[in-house]
């Protein structure tokens, strides 16, 4: 009876999983505030050591704009990163000609509206006509007031056929790009703080005219310095300021020219002659109010032993709080009932306390060994950063749901692994013990900001001996009530003795398993969206349906094998489905009670034009950021006065890994969240208030002088 359904289940599997593989393929995709696609343009078709041209379609929702691959004063270039089949190569974008973005007082380069970034592709000598499967990941800075950065993994399958469909676009995109064969040439030189560029051989209709420079090196001029220029006949005499924050200085640059009116522009190249001042040493205008940087700290000094012992003091205290977090409970309880089943074993719970306390200091000491390395690597990282990555948050869900189904009972583990791993489990059973201190950490972690936020902070810039005996003691702070638990008999009598109870209680467990799902599938939904959310939920029931096809009992192997098969087919196929939205582009939060998404940039341009700002750093998997989010930062009576005070009030969203905010939390001598700075008008460094802010204190903040 069971072979047939299993073969019909086989099937069913194979055909989903191929229809969803295939339904995830997308030349064009919403990142946010533009439409992205993949476009080809081949008119002679794809042949054989021929080239074609493929093409990114960035579509701007107004208002909104990227960057040329020099930004200017900041932005950030569009990437490409490509997956080709054997021997196909591509080349860099075909940058069009750029336009100019001023920004108070700052100058960027880069397009809005419609733009299209062509690539030429090179088809191997090799190539036999088979349709080419082709993937791009672009990843691109979009703007308007602030900043987000975005992304599209795009695909399509490239046919040997001509493809004209988007003639229109490329051509516009051609007509576009900086022309090469005007016969204009450049000399250049250094005068004391400037760049002399002289320009022979330009077109005749731009005699007379305003001149734009779009230098394609982005760390040597002042960008949004006026552009002296004087025509001479027919050369063209441009004096360009050096940046008072020069990094570079090279022999020679490349730049595009542009007229008003005229298009498209025109790239010249020249050497540089003469002496290039010390960077920093060109002078520049003073601006009439110097900005205040936008999270200036002073460096922490290195931990002297008193500060170093009070540190280790609030670590223990701070692990010791972490057991009454909601995001652990679901664990812990998980040691009471260790504890009632053995009652009387002695020698088992003394056992068991000393592996899970083990569990508990050595997951910490990894976690902080491992973030250290990375930091230490350039990697901008920060204390929680496991639950940052979907895949990690999903892999969570499906841990717990594992744990609860069990709980419930639908399944037992010794009816599902093999009997080698039973055995070793019923001689090392102290290993269960060890891994629920692994547990534990997994999800307690990035609990510890509203305890630890400053301590764990300066831990990290410490030398690694000091900062990783503060997380050993962290843990052992969180593991120190189970350990004390376990080696005083007093505890064990005070719990009811074994019987019919514990089923009743161990069913009852399942459901904070479940709830902690709940919470790991609305962190997730925060981070990759909708999307993630359906294809986790489709793995948790392939899941679900695999242990129930496993209980089955089984007539002979056989019938067996066809079980494991179909298992193993639906749990693969929704991962494959589901797999591609875990990795999805981040989730971009809509402003809400008059909070905007944060960037340096929209702190510098609040501090410019006079305005205090509030910037809370937050993450959707900090049980703390979301408890002041909805208690504190939504009273109604303190956004009035918010309001009243005009403060522009920013929101720093970690959920997902952002090197911008970590960097930002650094600089602020923090590690973890949350955080809340507030920059009052003329103070050089922000307030940092504490992690479970009251009302009255963010008010005190608000009214100090």
């Amino acid at each position: 009876m069971l072979a047939p359904f299993a073969r019909l289940l086989l099937a069913f599997a194979f055909a989903f999983s191929l229809l969803s593989g295939w339904a995830r393929a997308a030349p064009s995709q919403e990142t946010g505030h533009a439409r992205a696609s993949l476009l080809v343009h081949a008119p002679e078709g794809v042949k054989a050591g021929a080239t074609v041209w493929l093409g990114l379609r960035i579509e701007h929702q107004p208002h909104w704009h990227t960057y040329w691959r020099n930004p200017g004063d900041s932005g950030l270039p569009t990437t490409m990163a490509w997956t080709l089949p054997a021997g196909f190569e591509a080349g860099d974008i075909a940058w069009p000609t750029p336009k100019q973005l001023p920004l108070g007082p700052l100058m960027n380069y880069g397009y809005d509206g419609d733009l299209l970034l062509p690539v030429r592709l090179t088809v191997p000598a090799s190539y036999a006509g088979a349709p080419s499967p082709l993937k791009v990941r672009a990843d691109f800075l979009i703007c308007e007031e602030v900043c987000i950065p975005e992304f599209a993994e795009l695909d399509l399958v490239l046919p040997a056929a001509p493809q004209v469909s988007h003639a229109p676009l490329f051509e516009r995109a051609f007509a576009a790009m900086p022309r090469l064969d005007t016969g204009a040439g450049a000399d250049a030189r250094l005068e004391e703080d400037a760049l002399v560029i002289e320009v022979a051989g330009l077109p005749a209709a731009w005699r007379g005219k305003a001149v734009q420079l779009f230098p394609e090196n982005g760390a040597v001029l002042d960008h949004p310095a006026p552009l002296g220029q004087a025509w001479r006949g027919d050369v063209l005499q441009l004096r360009a300021p050096l940046s008072a924050q020069r990094s570079e200085s090279p022999a020679a640059m490349e730049a595009v020219l542009t007229a008003e009116h005229a298009a498209p522009g025109i790239r010249i190249g020249f050497d540089i002659a003469g002496a290039w001042p010390q960077p920093g040493a060109a002078a520049a205008p003073a601006p009439a109010a110097a900005p205040a940087p936008v999270a200036a700290s002073a460096p922490v000094p290195q931990a002297s032993d008193r500060s170093w012992l009070a540190v280790l003091a609030f670590a223990f205290l701070g692990g010791a709080i972490l057991n009454l977090m909601p995001c652990v409970f679901p664990v812990l309880s998980l040691k009471v009932l260790g504890f009632a089943q053995h009652c009387g074993e002695r020698r088992r719970i003394v056992a068991g306390g000393f592996a899970y306390t083990a569990g508990v200091i050595v997951s910490f000491l990894l976690l902080a060994g491992l973030l250290l390395l990375l930091r230490a690597s350039g990697e901008q990282l920060g204390w929680g950063f496991q639950l940052q990555s979907p895949p990690v948050v999903a892999a969570l869900a499906i841990l717990f749901t594992l744990i609860g189904l069990n709980l419930a009972g639908l399944f037992e583990f010794r009816h599902l692994l093999p009997n080698r791993i039973l055995n070793a489990r019923a001689r090392n059973p102290v290993a269960d013990d060890f891994l629920t201190g692994v547990l534990a950490v997994a999800v307690a972690s990035p609990c510890t900001a509203p305890f630890m936020g400053a301590a764990l902070g300066a831990a990290l810039s410490w030398p690694a001996l000091q900062a990783l005996s503060v997380f050993a003691i962290l843990g052992a702070g969180m593991a120190a009530p189970y350990l004390a638990a376990s080696l005083f008999p007093a505890f064990a009598r005070m719990l009811p003795r074994p019987g019919p109870w514990m089923a009743r209680f161990k069913t009852f467990m399942a459901f904070p398993m479940f709830a902690t799902v709940v919470w790991l599938l609305w962190v997730l939904g925060q981070q990759a969206g909708i999307d993630a959310i359906a294809g986790l939920l489709g793995l948790l029931v392939a899941g679900a349906f695999a242990l129930w096809v496993l209980g089955i009992p089984a007539r002979g192997a056989a019938g067996r094998w066809i079980g494991v098969g179909a298992a193993a087919i639906a749990v693969a196929g929704a991962a494959s489905w589901s797999w591609p939205a875990l990795r999805g582009a981040p989730v971009t939060a809509a402003a809400e009670s008059g909070w905007q998404p944060w960037s340096p940039q929209a702190v510098r341009e609040a501090r410019q034009a006079g305005r205090p700002v509030f910037v809370d750093f937050t993450a959707a998997w900090c049980v703390t950021c979301q408890y002041n989010k909805r208690t504190t930062l939504a009273d109604p009576g303190l956004l009035q006065d918010f309001r009243a005070r005009n403060v522009v009030l920013l929101r720093a969203d970690w959920t997902r890994r952002d090197e911008t905010i970590t960097q930002a939390l650094k600089e602020l001598g923090r590690s973890g969240v949350p955080v809340y700075a507030l920059y009052r008008d003329g103070a050089p460094q922000p307030t940092l208030l504490s992690e479970l802010p009251s009302v009255d204190e963010v008010r005190q903040a608000l009214a100090a002088p």
